[in-house]
């Protein structure tokens, strides 16, 4: 009896123990192919940290190669139109452009940007807020294996609902690390997507390449906790599914003179799951199993 309930225990403990471990942070630094100085530290850290490239940066070519021949994954960092009345980037998208026109664009972009696996916004509240803008640029996705990664520069944004009908996976930014550039609010928005990743299993952060990011992102990164675990967005493509519900804060316009500078929802919404509340009905169902009770009697 003591043996058998020993073995429930130790099951039990390892489940507790990979739940303990299933909390993924995903960390993408945009805005790459403008400063080459700030951009190779970040090649320096772990490859698990991603890089979004923008297709018409001087550098773009030359930091997508470095990155993906130093194991980071890369994404497209593609410009879209904002709804705050500035200067359009060269190739911005705008929702009433033609198909054609972005499928043309998207193309032009994939040929600058070798080895990306997916495709971020740059700004982009008024395009990524139009569902037939959206629409469009999820049909000519759907033509590559790209998956979208929303940098949700509004609250509203239509990436999930235009991709449905498509095989374009969409994945969802939960936090900006650096709106303000200041040190202190960079280590606190580290530390809130921390906290996110422990509380729902996984979280998307998104920074750039500016001295004071890359200063607490090397300082950071050595301290996080042993139940995170950085990954790349691609990693996240089949996480919990109740997370494309939740709605990050839309990020504050970023400044016009820097000119470098989660998934398909369910047709019917699931009810998370608590943690504790799913390893308890798989120890319940362990201890109830068969081979548990036999053991009870050989024990």
């Amino acid at each position: 009896m003591f043996r058998a309930s020993k073995l429930i225990f130790t099951l039990s403990a390892l489940f507790f123990t990979v739940n303990a471990q299933s909390a993924n942070l995903a960390i993408v630094i945009d805005d790459f192919g403008y400063r080459p100085v700030e951009e190779n530290k970040v090649l320096q850290m772990p490859a698990a940290i991603s890089v979004a490239v923008l297709p018409n940066a001087p550098h773009a070519r030359e930091m997508a190669t470095k990155a993906h021949q130093g194991g980071h994954e890369v994404l497209i960092h593609l410009p879209m139109a904002p709804l705050s009345k500035q200067p359009l980037e060269k190739d911005t998208l705008t929702p009433d452009m033609s198909s054609s026109e972005i499928a043309r664009i998207i193309s032009e972009a994939n040929n600058r940007v070798p080895f990306a696996v997916g495709l971020n916004n740059h700004m982009g509240s008024k395009m990524t807020s139009s569902l037939p803008g959206m629409q469009k640029v999820m049909q000519v996705l759907d033509h590559y294996r790209f998956y979208f990664l929303d940098s949700m520069t509004i609250g509203n944004s239509q990436s999930v609902q235009a991709a449905q009908g498509t095989s374009v996976n969409v994945l969802k930014r939960r936090v900006f690390l650096d709106d303000s550039q200041n040190e202190s609010s960079i280590r606190q928005q580290f530390t809130r997507a921390v906290k996110l990743a422990k509380r729902d299993g996984f979280a998307i952060a998104i920074g750039h390449p500016h001295p004071n990011t890359v200063r607490v992102l090397q300082q950071m990164l050595p301290t996080l906790p042993a139940d995170i675990t950085l990954v790349r967005p691609s990693q996240l493509l089949n996480a919990t599914l109740h997370s494309a519900t939740r709605t990050p804060t839309p990020a504050k316009p970023q400044n016009p003179s820097f000119r470098a500078p989660g998934l398909c929802q369910p047709s019917k919404k699931i009810p998370p799951v608590p943690q504790r509340r799913a390893v308890d009905l798989i120890v319940e169902s362990i201890s109830q199993s068969k081979l548990a009770q036999s053991l009870k009697q050989l024990f």
